[in-house]
């Protein structure tokens, strides 16, 4: 994958993406993966027209959809995961944690406040060293 300024990345891919992106690409050798209708680069109004057919037909209204929601719920749903937050922010390819930071929307979701998560581990009987125990 080619990121910011040409930088050439490489990206896991789980076994359905690859697929999908095999399915994409075809017979064809070189070009852009995702196409317009005319066959060139999509850019991100493209991507947001094809982001927008598919919710429609599913009943799904938001104000302001666009494809960029995509990298929002990528990031989020790997936070909600417990995905550590250095580990999304290298999947991210972002250079600060505080940008990674900014996308997590779910911030109010006290099941994840460090108190409990401090909590559940003093009932699990375990100490830190130095406590005790």
């Amino acid at each position: 994958m080619c990121g910011k300024g040409g930088k050439v990345v490489l990206v896991p891919l789980p076994p359905a993406v690859a697929r999908a992106i095999d399915r994409a690409v075809d017979e064809r050798t070189s070009g852009p993966i995702l196409r317009n209708t005319h066959g060139r680069r999509m850019d991100r109004h493209a991507a947001t027209r094809r982001l927008k057919h598919p919710a429609v037909a599913a009943g799904v209204r938001m104000p302001r959809m666009h494809s960029h929601m995509l990298r929002h719920t990528f990031v989020t749903t790997m936070l909600d995961a417990g995905v550590s937050l250095r580990d999304v922010q290298i999947a991210a390819r972002h250079t600060a944690p505080r940008t990674t930071m900014r996308y997590d929307r779910a911030r109010k979701n006290l099941d994840r406040h460090p108190n409990y998560i401090l909590a559940a581990y003093m009932a699990s009987g375990t100490c830190p060293p130095g406590l005790g125990g």
